[in-house]
């Protein structure tokens, strides 16, 4: 299982990585995995407002479906549209090319109550 030790993460796993007051929102490696093939997925709006903890995005699978929830408030200024046509980027690349949507944050100080990369290991179980 990969854990950026870069980003911050929601034990809901989702991922944040904050640059400069945008927020870039993914779900995590272990996430991806346990849904296993991504055969859809459902983006916000451009525009939509969220706060921490709403649900923003469905993923789809052959398994399940799962919301995506928000894990810090924010605007969504883009969304990755190249997942339309292949989810499956999230499965191969969950921290990088399969990212979900970017969001002008809110309130940064909101990454305080999410984990470090550390926390977030102990929470998923290993194999």
């Amino acid at each position: 299982m990969s854990v950026p030790q870069d980003l911050f993460y929601a034990k809901t796993h989702e991922w944040v990585n904050l640059q400069d007051g945008v927020a870039t929102v993914g779900i995590t490696d272990f996430a991806q995995s346990q849904l296993s093939d991504l055969t859809f997925v459902e983006l916000p709006e451009v525009g939509a407002e969220f706060s921490a903890g709403d649900e923003a995005a469905v993923v789809e699978s052959v398994k399940a479906a799962a919301d995506v929830y928000s894990p810090i408030s924010g605007e969504v200024i883009e969304v990755n549209s190249e997942l339309e046509d292949a989810p499956e980027l999230i499965n191969k690349d969950s921290f990088g090319a399969g990212w979900l949507f970017k969001l002008k944050v809110t309130n940064e100080t909101e990454v305080d109550d999410m984990m470090d990369a550390e926390s977030y290991e102990e929470l998923c179980p290993s194999d």
